[in-house]
């Protein structure tokens, strides 16, 4: 097997999980896909890089996260236009409809949390990568990971009791 064919094949298998991080990151769904083929083009570049005995989602989330830190501050350059965001018209069952909503409540919970603070809570509470990890990954110490961490999960908590408080008014 070539290298570009182990990048490829590693790529393939972690997509769905590098779709979530984009997403959970604040990339808005019609901009995932194409954040998530620059996800792999960095992959392919420093694929030589890379020690496969250290395990491949933090790396992989290293990536998205500066290709989306990246993405947003481009957008933030750029002069907003209103773009309609189209979800299927269709209900599904009830409980795909409770998941669906409880999904939107978390992604818009984070969407409050700064993001430096926001991969940090993402990479330990929900990848399940040790505060180490993500202390190397994001290039930070240890502590500050520590700190960003405590002060997300507050802050998530918070945004989340809003929400709820807004939907029950």
């Amino acid at each position: 097997m070539t290298s570009d064919e182990a990048c490829l094949g590693a790529f393939q298998a972690e997509l769905s999980y590098i779709h979530r991080t984009l997403q959970r990151l604040g990339t808005s769904p019609s901009e995932t896909e194409d954040l998530a083929q620059e996800v792999f083009l960095a992959l392919r570049k420093c694929w030589t890089e890379y020690d496969p005995g250290r395990p491949l989602r933090p790396y992989l989330f290293g990536i998205a996260f500066r290709i989306a830190a990246a993405h947003r501050r481009k957008r933030n350059r750029e002069v907003p236009f209103e773009i309609v965001e189209v979800t299927d018209p269709h209900p599904g069952p009830d409980d795909a409809l409770q998941t669906k909503q409880a999904r939107a409540q978390v992604l818009a919970a984070l969407e409050t949390i700064p993001l430096p603070r926001r991969a940090v809570l993402v990479m330990h509470d929900l990848d399940d990568i040790s505060v180490q990890d993500v202390a190397s990954v994001l290039g930070i110490p240890r502590f500050t990971a520590y700190s960003r961490l405590r002060k997300a999960r507050r802050e998530l908590e918070t945004a989340l009791r809003r929400l709820a408080k807004a939907r029950t008014q």
